[in-house]
């Protein structure tokens, strides 16, 4: 047992105490979905955001992976904002998408980032914050912050990329489209378009530390819009309208691995590949991916797997 510390000196080394009155304030967090981006959409950020991404960015993109770009004419008639959301197979692809889009987009955009992520040490939120102009944004639940402050970026007339699968896939396989992308779209009032990226997983895949240059192949979709009421239905839902976006993104990666007559014949008679694969064993699943989307880039050697 330690001996009793003297009076006078057990107050000096004691920490202070705190009024039971007076309530403590709760500790600000500054990493995570509390990381305070704001700094990165300043007039200075901007410029030099867009010096790098059109100098540096686009060169690099643009050598390693040779990105193939079509559906730029679904563009065309948009104005800001608006959402792009796809799918998500590399670390790669939000810089390649970044350096595919219009300038009018590519310069007013923010990129939901996961928190845990890309938000988890200081250095990592201020590079990716000031370099692709990313926002945090936890991807395991709907959070009501990240929403509230993309939602007002919406309304400022910054245009979003937003990855609904929540991170890259794990074995070639797209994942289940979250909700973010349908629920803000139908709270910001603002159209949806659909892109899909094909060939950025043999590039780097997830897991994978070793860059293979390829070809990429970016598409964009017919822009997304709520259904409005009629005199016989009400408002599109947003897991409708969810869905909806999902199949958007798997019709482009049909019309990837085929050709746009055939995809769209596939689409009206609803046999349209699922992104997410068949529900099957790990052996099929695998043995099914498409060369575009295997980790090595390797072909299958016994020909095409059939159509599950």
């Amino acid at each position: 047992m330690k001996p009793a510390l003297p009076r006078p000196l057990a107050a000096v080394l004691s920490p202070p105490t705190w009024p039971g009155t007076l309530e403590r304030p709760i500790p600000k967090a500054r990493l995570g979905t509390s990381y305070d981006t704001t700094w990165a959409r300043t007039p200075a950020a901007r410029v030099g955001r867009a010096i790098m991404l059109d100098n540096l960015t686009r060169p690099l993109v643009h050598l390693l992976a040779t990105p193939e770009v079509s559906g730029l004419e679904h563009l065309a008639p948009l104005e800001r904002p608006v959402i792009f959301a796809g799918n998500h197979a590399s670390h790669l692809d939000t810089s390649i998408l970044l350096s595919c889009l219009p300038a009018r987009f590519r310069h007013k955009s923010v990129v939901a980032a996961a928190s845990d992520y890309f938000f988890d040490r200081h250095w990592k939120a201020a590079l990716w914050s000031f370099a692709l102009g990313t926002i945090p944004i936890e991807r395991t639940k709907v959070e009501r912050r990240s929403l509230e402050l993309i939602a007002g970026l919406l309304d400022e007339d910054w245009s979003l990329v937003i990855f609904p699968e929540g991170g890259r896939t794990p074995d070639g396989w797209g994942q289940e489209f979250r909700g973010w992308a349908a629920y803000l779209a139908k709270r910001c009032g603002v159209p949806v378009v659909p892109f899909h990226l094909r060939g950025t997983r043999p590039i780097l895949a997830k897991g994978s530390s070793t860059l293979r240059p390829g070809r990429v192949e970016v598409r964009f979709g017919d822009a997304l819009r709520l259904e409005p009421a009629g005199p016989e239905r009400r408002e599109e839902d947003a897991r409708r309208f969810g869905a909806r976006i999902e199949a958007a993104v798997a019709l482009l990666a049909d019309e990837a691995e085929s050709d746009w007559w055939s995809a769209r014949r596939r689409a009206s008679d609803g046999t349209t590949p699922p992104l997410r694969g068949p529900q099957a064993a790990p052996w099929r699943r695998s043995w099914t991916l498409p060369d575009s989307a295997r980790k090595d880039g390797a072909r299958r050697r016994l020909g095409s797997a059939q159509p599950w």
